[in-house]
């Protein structure tokens, strides 16, 4: 008896032996096996329905690496990061990397820094927390008092990673609305949040939703003098998953990282501009002191002692030696060359895109690669962001529309991520299609029910 159609995939029989079944259920194992082409036909053609990776400006992460990177990551997709003892030149590329992050990232002495790699930057954003959460509580211990109640200070512009955190970890979230007046966290009011129980601030390079550096300096600056009213000694993490492997290269003289005494740790993402397939992500604290050693499990593991501080066990090693192939493939001056070009392509579609009528740029893509923009205001127009994001995917483009969050829910923006690999051609092919958009937008009727109306009112 046949499946319910759309409960089945159908097999085509060019690939299947005489007597194999024409059909499988989709949500049960099947009960025989199958020749490898068959099932491999099955698979890449449920997968071509995807969308091309290459044409997705909404996601961070890495969708391209030359022939010499993929042929390395078909020699070590079977390499398990976690296995020290049997796989130990992959543990020593690890701390090749995250030294390399700690020198670039200007850690007073890199050797005495600590580091560890992890699946992607929201792990890492884990980890950076969980540390500024012992250290606190530690040193309230140590002065007789009680450790309940820890809060973290961060902007409502968050990535959700931290929501995540706080509330996996039993930490209060303190979130600092973002405004017209002040679209990022930048130290305004600081004061107002903090207290004896918070254990850090989070400062983002790179927020999500617009790409815009959070000044790192300036909220530095602030806790000092709060420390000067209230002796309240406070740490930064530096949420670097896209900026940090941007900012090195693009802008050397900003001072964001270990420079600054009270950042005590930084993380980025390897598969985002740190060039590298997904999922890897770095964590660095800029001493090792600042991370509890009690955080550390050493474990019996296939017959040696390894330390490890990670919140998944067994992990690919493959993107580890990805990562150090692209820092010896490109090296400092590599870096910069592709990181700049990235940015020249976005400063170019934010310079074309807000010579379009209907849009005013929100940013203009001079932190990382990223930008957004809103609608004009005008009583007029039939349709939103939401619907020109709905044609553009229509020519394989994903460019999200959304709303902004905390206080800025009425205002929507559209975002668009430059990464490597996105060519000024198709830059050019990407603004002709969004004015031809525009254009059919505005000879049809169309509006669709939509969170905010995707126009910005001042």
């Amino acid at each position: 008896m046949l499946h319910n159609f759309r409960d089945s995939l159908s097999i085509n029989p060019v690939f299947a032996r005489p007597g194999e079944a024409g059909s499988i259920h989709k949500y049960t194992l099947p009960k025989e096996p199958m020749l490898p082409e068959t099932a491999y036909q099955i698979v890449h053609d449920e997968s071509m329905l995807d969308g091309n990776a290459r044409l997705n400006l909404a996601t961070f992460v890495s969708t391209w690496m030359d022939q010499y990177a993929d042929k390395l990551y078909t020699e070590a997709y079977d390499k398990n990061a976690i296995d020290k003892d049997e796989y130990p030149q992959t543990a020593a590329i690890e701390t090749y990397c995250w030294r390399i992050l700690a020198d670039l990232w200007h850690a007073p002495d890199p050797s005495k820094a600590i580091g560890c790699s992890t699946t992607g930057s929201s792990e890492a954003c884990m980890l950076g927390g969980l540390a500024l959460k012992r250290r606190w509580q530690e040193m309230r211990r140590a002065n007789g008092q009680c450790t309940d109640k820890p809060n973290l200070i961060m902007s409502s512009a968050v990535q959700v990673c931290w929501e995540k955190f706080c509330n996996y970890f039993d930490v209060e979230p303190r979130y600092v609305p973002i405004s017209l007046e002040h679209k990022v966290l930048d130290g305004f009011e600081l004061e107002k949040y903090v207290d004896e129980h918070t254990i850090g601030v989070v400062a983002i390079l790179g927020v999500t939703y617009t790409g815009m550096y959070e000044p790192v300096h300036k909220i530095s600056k602030a806790l000092d003098e709060i420390q000067k009213k209230t002796g309240l000694d406070i740490m930064i993490h530096v949420d670097g998953a896209s900026g940090a492997m941007i900012a090195p290269f693009v802008q050397p003289n900003l001072i964001w990282d270990f420079k600054l005494p009270r950042v005590a740790s930084i993380n980025t993402s390897g598969h985002k501009y740190g060039l590298v397939y997904p999922g890897l992500g770095w964590v660095v604290w800029r001493s090792a002191d600042l991370l509890s050693e009690n955080l550390i499990f050493k474990v019996s593991y296939l017959g040696g002692e390894m330390p490890t501080f990670a919140l998944n066990f067994s992990r690919p090693g493959a993107q580890i030696l990805l990562q150090y192939w692209a820092f010896l493939r490109y090296g400092y001056t590599g870096y910069r060359s592709v990181q700049e070009a990235t940015m020249q392509v976005a400063q170019y579609l934010a310079s074309e895109i807000a010579k379009l009528g209907p849009f005013e740029l929100w940013n203009d893509a001079s932190d990382i690669p990223v930008f957004a923009w809103v609608l004009k205001p005008d009583p007029n127009r039939n349709w939103t962001l939401y619907d020109l994001s709905d044609r553009l995917r229509m020519k394989g483009w994903q460019i999200p529309a959304y709303p902004m969050p905390g206080d800025l829910t009425d205002i929507t923006v559209q975002r668009i991520v430059v990464r490597n690999g996105l060519s000024m051609d198709l830059a050019g092919r990407l603004i002709d299609d969004i004015r031809a958009q525009i254009e059919h937008l505005d000879t049809v009727n169309v509006k669709t029910p939509t969170v905010g109306n995707g126009v910005f009112h001042h």
